[in-house]
């Protein structure tokens, strides 16, 4: 579907509405407090065990309606989810894992399947309506594939950071084959798999030790 892009005084209010959307933001939040940096990312870590408190519909469509908001090239949003919890489900899955991922994702209320679709630029007129970007992508496989991994890539760290912003826990899994995965998901389409997380309410008795990261000195510079 196209979506007709704004002209004119039209172009000039959601512009002006826009720029104070953010200045408002500004004058509300100039930045986190300490304990939400913590719980996203500076004290938050990656789980392996889970508990049985569920995760429920609400909390995954409120993830996705914070994840859509991040940027992405183009506006392209070529990320895709699918969030497995049922035993059907889960048991296809398992099938693409390696033995000791299996244990993780059955144990987790729901996993997640972050995808991208290759089909992606097909649907730049809906969401870059400025200009018809489609002639960048069209015929061009390497930049079409390269474009959507990076993407959905940057959709799923967005994916990950909304989890743990509205309560749950995360772990991301690479463990598993991408050609068994898509087999049994994503046949037939133009969709492929990226990376697993699963979603819940840890068991914190299965942490061990935070491992080492680099200092800042160690792997970053100026120009």
């Amino acid at each position: 579907m196209t979506t007709q892009a704004p002209t004119g005084k039209d172009l000039e209010m959601l512009r002006a509405k826009a720029q104070a959307d953010i200045q408002n933001l500004r004058a509300r939040v100039d930045g986190l407090d300490q304990d939400s940096i913590s719980l996203i990312l500076e004290e938050a870590r990656s789980h392996y065990a889970w508990t049985d408190k569920p995760v429920t519909d609400e909390q995954i469509h409120r993830i996705y309606d914070i994840t859509k908001m991040g940027s992405t090239s183009m506006n392209s949003c070529p990320a895709r989810f699918v969030h497995v919890r049922s035993k059907e489900g889960k048991e296809k899955l398992a099938k693409s894992l390696k033995p000791a991922n299996v244990a993780k994702m059955m144990g987790a209320p729901v996993t997640t399947i972050i995808a991208y679709d290759l089909d992606f630029w097909q649907e730049l007129p809906k969401l870059f309506p400025h200009e018809d970007r489609r002639k960048f992508f069209e015929g061009k496989t390497e930049h079409i594939e390269n474009t959507a991994f990076r993407n959905s890539t940057l959709q799923g760290g967005y994916f990950m950071i909304a989890a743990r912003a509205i309560g749950l826990d995360v772990g991301a899994m690479s463990g598993f084959s991408n050609e068994n995965v898509d087999e049994e998901f994503f046949a037939g389409t133009s969709i492929k798999s990226n990376f697993l997380c699963n979603l819940g309410y840890a068991d914190e008795k299965a942490l061990f030790q935070r491992l080492p990261r680099f200092e800042f000195s160690e792997v970053c510079r100026f120009a």
